[in-house]
């Protein structure tokens, strides 16, 4: 699990550009289900099980991760750039930058020395950000990089005690739970989407869950925990070794109460989400079409969106444990 984990976060996919996870995951589900990959990206997969279940039910994941975007190139040879989803500006300051997998460089700005008064106490802003990639000129630039490029914060994928530590964890916890399942499930037809560009608006999952057509949805995704020194327990969202996150509201989504209260009676490790914040793509999954009955499914993670998030390994085998629970006790009937 953790081999394939490591493999998958390795991959580079910002928004827009995921090519590269979507080709990788491909080679991993060709052979166990019937896919197709639609206009935006979307790896939209019907696994064919046993029996076919009464409803129609879909299980999501996004492919692509958050980054960075170049926007221009000054005449002394520096990158601005934009961010690619919701990435705090405290993550990238003096980090190392890949470009296009291959070009390095590091994240400036004004040195702290020639700070004055009340700014030497505020972050700066991303417009006040340089990519530094060692080009003297426009020019020289030119020739390593272009306008759109994307880029990311590399990271190691290391084992820190009972945790994994990587970038890109969200969400490609969400595509590993998709693909052991598309390999091991075989009870009930199902549907697997693998969407792109969750993270600059919920858009993939809306046209995949548009042709599709679910009755039911899972989306599988990361949540923030911020069970960390001197945060109150009411503040904390959701805390790691506890299990797969179920959340009953957030900023896109009231979810299914049934499903909500299935998850939380499964027997299974897992936890509420203890506040109404943030969103995933059952924002868009559960507008589609007559509207879908709709459950979000979440590893909790330290320090999100940022090249070294923290999750644990229990939650993410919860996860896939509750996944697996959800689909079988959907298709047959017990949760209606």
């Amino acid at each position: 699990m953790l081999d394939l984990l490591k493999e998958l976060c390795f991959l580079d996919g910002i928004s827009g550009d995921e090519y590269a996870v979507r080709d990788f995951i491909i080679g991993k589900i060709k052979d166990c289900c019937e896919y197709k990959v639609d206009n935006l990206g979307n790896i939209i997969c019907f696994k064919k099980g046993k029996k076919t279940p009464d409803k129609k039910i879909m299980l999501d994941a996004h492919l692509d991760e958050v980054g960075l975007i170049i926007t221009s190139i000054t005449e002394n040879g520096y990158l601005k750039f934009n961010t690619v989803g919701g990435i705090d500006i405290s993550a990238l300051l003096f980090r190392k930058v890949i470009i296009n997998g291959k070009v390095s460089g590091v994240i400036g700005g004004k040195p702290f020395h020639l700070l004055d008064g009340d700014n030497r106490k505020k972050l700066p802003k991303c417009d006040d950000l340089y990519i530094d990639i060692g080009a003297k000129t426009k020019e020289e630039a030119l020739e390593k990089v272009s306008l759109g490029d994307g880029a990311v914060i590399p990271s190691d994928f290391e084992i820190l005690g009972e945790c994994v530590k990587s970038k890109a964890l969200d969400d490609r916890i969400g595509c590993l739970v998709l693909i052991k399942l598309l390999k091991e499930y075989s009870d009930y037809d199902f549907y697997a989407t693998f969407s792109v560009q969750e993270e600059v608006g919920l858009r993939g999952a809306k046209t995949a869950a548009f042709a599709v057509k679910p009755d039911f949805a899972l989306a599988l995704d990361s949540t923030t925990a911020a069970d960390i020194a001197g945060t109150p327990n009411e503040s904390r969202v959701c805390v790691q070794g506890k299990g797969a996150v179920v959340s009953f509201m957030d900023n896109a989504t009231v979810y299914d109460k049934v499903l909500y209260n299935a998850a939380l009676q499964s027997g299974i490790l897992c936890q509420s989400k203890c506040a109404v914040a943030g969103g995933n793509n059952a924002g868009g999954i559960h507008l589609s079409g007559e509207g879908v009955r709709t459950l979000a499914i979440s590893a909790p993670c330290r320090y999100i969106h940022s090249a070294n998030s923290i999750v644990n390994i229990k939650d993410i085998e919860s996860m896939i444990s509750l996944t697996g629970y959800m689909l079988e006790n959907i298709a047959n009937g017990n949760i209606k």
